[in-house]
């Protein structure tokens, strides 16, 4: 009975994770779309003068991976110093205090940078296939 309890707790925290990291997604293709129209401009006058749609998009996937791998390990310290202020609490019997499992950091911080790598490569696809003289007519 217990076993299927904590059963039944992993797969709500699974979900509620998976959820979180889609949010997070859409977060970042928003973050990069933003950053995208923002420097059409830039962009444009980086084609001009002989960027290749591989340099551009290879800009923007660089982009999207420093924004959510900093943001996860951000997240990580966070949540490790929560660790260690609740660590000092005693709660009832029976109960450990929270501890950060290094493994379940490797693969939260993995799967959130991997989540914001696809995510960004649909603005990154959007700004590679710009055509130059479109771009630096825009306002």
């Amino acid at each position: 009975m217990v076993g299927t309890i904590f059963d039944v707790m992993n797969v709500f925290l699974g979900t509620v994770g998976m959820v979180t990291l889609a949010l997070g997604a859409i977060g970042v293709i928003n973050i990069m779309l933003v950053s995208v129209s923002e420097r059409t401009r830039e962009i444009g006058l980086r084609k001009a003068l002989g960027a290749t749609n591989r340099s551009i998009l290879f800009h923007f996937f660089l982009e999207g991976l420093l924004l959510t791998l900093g943001s996860g390990l951000l997240g990580l310290i966070f949540a490790g110093g929560l660790m260690a202020l609740a660590g000092g609490i005693q709660g009832p019997g029976g109960f450990d205090p929270p501890k950060l499992v290094p493994m379940s950091a490797l693969l939260a911080i993995g799967s959130l940078t991997v989540a914001g790598v696809i995510a960004g490569l649909y603005p990154a696809r959007k700004a590679a296939i710009l055509q130059p003289v479109e771009a630096l007519r825009q306002e």
